[in-house]
């Protein structure tokens, strides 16, 4: 993540490396959050597009919310992002620390 940066760049690289701007992000009235959407929040943030207090805003999402997202996708990539399959890979997650 880029932080204390004084610009915001133009658009960033999406999950499926697509260019990412704040036109191509899913609306403000999302409620519906499939693992694409949700990968390219995340990528809007780690590529200083957005910041997590504006998503957060933005989207009605809470810090932990967000930041869960964020932890998915740095353990395992988008697929750690689809809701049926959380405990999979949160125990795979886990079993990868204590080894």
């Amino acid at each position: 993540m880029i932080e204390n940066q004084k610009f915001k760049p133009a658009q960033v690289i999406g999950p499926l490396g697509e260019p990412l701007t704040i036109e191509s992000l899913p609306p403000p009235q999302t409620t519906r959050w499939v693992v694409r959407r949700k990968a390219e929040v995340v990528a809007a943030v780690n590529g200083g597009l957005l910041t997590i207090e504006e998503v957060c805003e933005r989207y009605s999402l809470t810090l932990e919310e967000f930041a869960s997202w964020q932890r998915a996708v740095e353990r395992s990539g988008m697929p750690g992002l689809r809701v049926t399959k959380i405990q999979k890979y949160r125990d795979l997650y886990e079993r990868q620390l204590r080894f």
